[in-house]
């Protein structure tokens, strides 16, 4: 496997310059960068011009990760040749949140075949149910096969986000690379640091990801007493109060984040579903924390390389946890780095969510607040 990386910036532009001629056809050219850049077209038709033939799969983002720093308002690009491991792309379109469950079996299905060992997706960040769009993932693909990718970002504006798949970028899109054989090795995992605190509620009114009420009252009056002064920033201020939310049946709780709020009705949408029936519970953290969560997330992203060290990692991190850390960010991504050790590339973003099995060999599910971390690496 081969990888190299490049960044755009207004001061500097590509560093280091873009080569020229075509690349393997078994490469993917991760392409992480703000919102205003991707609409602009011209830096993301350059990287199709410079790298023909390889798979073009990105997003906007709430931040970019270049390695061991976070930046904003630039275009991150990390290409992986891949040497034993073909590949091949699909991509769809959310016209609404509640076409998730079905855009997503059908991308899956498209990429699905015997040989197929993991998917990787990107997806527009507000008009989606990623509970949905993760279901319909796993659905469309055979038992085994693993997925892993997240939400596009939007700073803090939750305004539009974007999606790149190959020759088309724009909103409500989702893409997926398909990786495929018994020469890659892939590792991922999704660790929060975040506690509950405060009352256990009842969510006793929600249609799939909107939420109406908790223990009879309403949940936007009720949220925004425990915000305060933070009440009048949102939602991106509910950034930094998540809840989790556990259903009727119990099981292993969720962190779920704000993605809007509407005055007239009382109403709260997030990323994903809000199960009726179950519980909710505000959470808090700190830096040394989420730094701890990262950590855990890297080494237990390990266990799928049998052995061997990454030669390239994903990862996505909630925006959530950059505005908790703010000018100590990095400490996150330093931490990964002591684990993976000098080598691998590291890319990604900072997302509205992530989407991730909870261990090895389940369903992928929708996260929020995490660190999710994707590895590869071939015999």
């Amino acid at each position: 496997m081969k990888t190299a990386q490049y960044k755009w910036s207004q001061n500097d532009g590509w560093l280091p310059n873009l080569p020229t001629g075509e690349v393997g056809q078994q490469s993917v050219a991760f392409v992480f960068g703000a919102r205003s850049l991707m609409q602009a077209g011209d830096l993301v038709g350059e990287l199709r011009d410079h790298f023909k033939g390889a798979a073009i799969l990105g997003c906007s983002t709430s931040g970019e990760i270049f390695g061991d720093i976070v930046v904003d308002d630039s275009v991150i690009a990390t290409i992986v040749d891949f040497e034993h491991t073909p590949i091949r792309s699909a991509s769809g379109t959310i016209g609404e949140a509640k076409a998730s469950y079905d855009v997503g079996k059908e991308l899956a299905q498209l990429l699905n075949d015997a040989s197929l060992r993991h998917v990787f997706v990107l997806s527009d960040g507000l008009h989606v149910n990623g509970s949905d769009l993760a279901r319909g993932l796993a659905g469309g693909v055979s038992d085994g096969v693993s997925i892993t990718g997240g939400l596009s970002g939007d700073g803090t504006n939750f305004a539009e986000t974007w999606v790149i798949a190959d020759d088309t970028a724009g909103p409500q899109r989702v893409a997926a690379v398909g990786l495929y054989g018994d020469h890659l090795r892939i590792g991922y995992a999704s660790m929060g640091g975040w506690e509950p605190f405060g009352p256990l509620r009842t969510i006793t009114r929600a249609e799939g990801n909107i939420l109406y009420e908790l223990d009879g009252r309403s949940a936007l009056d009720l949220y925004k007493v425990y915000l305060g002064s933070h009440a009048e920033q949102l939602p991106s201020s509910a950034l930094l109060f998540p809840i989790l939310v556990t259903d009727a049946k119990g099981g292993e709780g969720v962190v779920r984040t704000v993605l809007s709020v509407d005055e007239r009705n009382k109403s709260m949408t997030f990323a994903g579903d809000i199960p009726q029936g179950g519980t909710a519970q505000l959470m808090k953290t700190n830096v040394d924390d989420l730094v701890d969560g990262a950590t855990a997330a890297a080494e237990a992203s390990l266990s799928g390389l049998d052995g061997r060290r990454p030669d390239v990692a994903i990862l996505v991190s909630c925006v959530g946890r950059k505005l908790v850390m703010k000018q100590r960010t990095e400490e996150e991504l330093e931490a990964i780095r002591d684990v993976f050790g000098t080598d691998a590339k590291l890319s990604g973003f900072y997302s509205y969510g992530e989407l991730c099995p909870f261990m090895h060999g389940g369903a992928c599910r929708l996260h929020n607040q995490t660190m999710t971390i994707t590895t590869f690496a071939e015999d």
